[in-house]
């Protein structure tokens, strides 16, 4: 059971707002706060290099942190500056031919698409999207049978699409990579800090995230985990630097041997510190009672809204999560999301540009707004967001 008036105590915005926006950037809690005013005065007063050589044992905590929150090692773990950078870096080290496979989702993020349809424009690869299932969601069994019959040069899923309340089943996707030794990736964005995710049950060669939604960490910080495997078959960013490797002759360079090699030399220091921060704050609450305060919530607020007249909830899948989208046809997203704000309430917008696959075959053409409750706010908010949007519908 979660200590809700010490978590609130410990989050400062929830006495301005009521912040249904976490799957954008959740309320920082005050040690994360803290931990990174405090090394940026550290870096007025020093200098730069100076205060990271004095913290080098603290920001080595980001990577003890971040393996312990997906089960991972930290020689496995790499900073970067947000999940899509993650997601291109992890791309970026595929040695990709012509007429290869890449096999994902209609679910799957519009970045990572477009980072798809690049990939196809510049090397001639095929995008392959695998069928989803009569409940929604991805299904496994034409996940099985396309790998069979395509041999796909990488898997890719996202884990819970931004667009929908969707947990899509990555663990059992993996187990069928293993067995076809096919490269998997799993954009975790949306699913770290909400739900246990440990690297090892899903079996991927790569997981991506941030540090700003559900982990409740500062902007412009994500992760990249790389199995054992890839790194011990040589994989590699394609523009890779002298943190990751090393000059041995004029025409020759060697990647470290850890998952570093996927970083850059620069680094805000002050964002590591603080997302490592974070990272520990979540274990310390658990993953394990994060989730079932957040399925307690969502399921309260889903029910609710539900009854509201003129509202449609776009949710699909046998497992939902933190993310509630919802369409009315007396309102537009844009403006719902506005006029809420007004009553000091955060929510946020899903963008049909972003979903065009997923929210074609719903029937969509326009914007969703999207609630996303996390487990530091309260049943009284979740009543005070649903009253809001009865008003606001009329």
């Amino acid at each position: 059971m979660v200590d809700l008036p010490a978590l609130r105590a410990d989050t400062t915005g929830v006495q301005h707002v009521v912040h249904f926006n976490n799957a954008g950037a959740a309320l920082m809690p005050a040690p994360v706060v803290d931990t990174i005013t405090r090394y940026i005065a550290l870096e007025a007063e020093l200098g730069g290099y100076e205060a990271a050589e004095l913290r080098r044992d603290a920001i080595r905590g980001f990577y003890t942190a971040t393996a312990e929150l997906l089960g991972a090692k930290p020689e496995n773990i790499a900073a970067t500056s947000s999940a899509t950078d993650a997601y291109a870096r992890a791309l970026s080290s595929i040695p990709f031919d012509r007429g290869d496979v890449i096999l994902t989702t209609i679910n799957d993020y519009v970045s990572n698409q477009i980072a798809f349809l690049s990939l196809q424009k510049r090397f001639g690869i095929t995008i392959v999207r695998a069928e989803d299932d009569a409940k929604g969601g991805v299904s496994v069994e034409d996940i099985a049978a396309k790998i069979k019959s395509l041999t796909p040069r990488l898997v890719a899923v996202t884990h819970v699409p931004t667009n929908s309340g969707l947990v899509q089943p990555v663990e059992a996707i993996g187990a069928i990579c293993r067995e076809h030794d096919v490269l998997y990736l799993v954009d975790a964005c949306q699913s770290v800090g909400q739900l246990p995710v440990n690297v090892r049950q899903i079996q991927c060669d790569f997981l991506t995230a941030t540090c700003r939604k559900f982990l409740r960490g500062p902007r412009g910080m994500g992760f990249l985990y790389v199995s054992d495997k890839v790194l011990a078959e040589g994989y590699a960013p394609l523009f890779i630097d002298l943190h990751g490797a090393s000059w041995e002759s004029a025409d020759t360079f060697l990647p470290v041997p850890t998952a570093l090699r996927f970083e850059d030399w620069e680094f805000p220091y002050a964002l590591v510190l603080g997302a490592a921060e974070a990272h520990r704050y979540a274990l310390n609450v658990g993953l394990d009672t994060i989730a079932s305060r957040n399925a307690t919530l969502c399921g309260q607020l889903r029910g609710q809204l539900t009854a509201l007249p003129g509202v449609r909830l776009l949710d699909e899948g046998e497992r939902l999560s933190s993310i509630i989208t919802l369409f009315s046809d007396r309102k537009s997203a844009d403006v719902l999301k506005a006029e809420l704000r007004a009553e000091r309430i955060n929510t946020s917008v899903s963008v049909y540009g972003g979903a065009i696959l997923d929210y074609g075959r719903k029937g969509m053409t326009t914007a969703a707004l999207r609630i996303s409750p996390h487990y530091y706010n309260t049943e009284d908010e979740i009543n005070t967001v649903v009253d809001a949007i009865k008003q606001i519908l009329g």
